[in-house]
């Protein structure tokens, strides 16, 4: 039997703990009969591990090279952790085994507002000019969260390489929104919300 994929894997979580049908009011204002928290999922021990190696697999796939990967609070806050350590634990593995260290992505977090106080910082963790990031969020109805990401790294004089979703609820114009802010940096998804829907059913039947 194949074993299935991190992605495949992951879906099933997803459709399982993540996914729910009703009447919901969505952040963008809207109003939907389904509702997708990721958050369920990506703080899951289970779940975050599988969201790390999914977003890794896409990247590399799509051959998309960075120094960092990170997102707006809070939604892409385990996304981060759960890639930046899946690609510290690969580095520490082949150290071990005496391989050729592969790249890690260091992490990164938006905050919505600057700090009133300390260093008053806007981003947390990596931040350098130059340097080529990944955005990450956790869902994507109208790219808002992940736009606002974007125009923060580039204020710190960092390169948008590429922006990920873990779903696109692929309504409000939101993929639009999102690629015309990355200004040519691709923008990829692991899953569409159609994607969990479909597992959800398969899984209540």
């Amino acid at each position: 039997m194949t074993t299935p994929s991190y992605a495949q894997q992951l879906l099933a979580i997803l459709a399982r703990i993540s996914f729910r049908l009703g009447q919901f009011k969505l952040s963008s204002g809207g109003t939907s009969d389904y509702y997708v928290d990721c958050r369920t999922t990506t703080l899951d021990a289970k779940g975050g591990w599988l969201t790390g190696y999914a977003v890794l697999e896409l990247l590399e796939t799509n051959g998309i090279e960075a120094e960092a990967v990170g997102g707006l609070t809070m939604g892409a806050d385990p996304i981060v952790s759960a890639v930046a350590v899946v690609t510290g634990w690969r580095a520490l593995e082949a150290i071990q085994h005496g391989k050729p260290e592969p790249p890690v992505l260091q992490g990164f977090l938006v905050r919505k507002a600057e700090k009133a106080h300390g260093t008053g910082r806007r981003i947390e963790g990596f931040n350098r000019e130059g340097a080529r990031v990944v955005i990450v969020d956790d869902v994507c109805t109208t790219g808002a969260s992940t736009i606002n990401a974007i125009e923060a790294v580039r204020e710190a004089g960092m390169t948008v390489a590429a922006v990920v979703c873990i779903v696109e609820r692929e309504e409000a114009n939101g993929r639009p929104a999102v690629e015309a802010a990355a200004q040519g940096a691709p923008f990829l998804r692991l899953f569409t919300a159609n994607d969990v829907r479909a597992e959800h059913i398969r899984q209540q039947a």
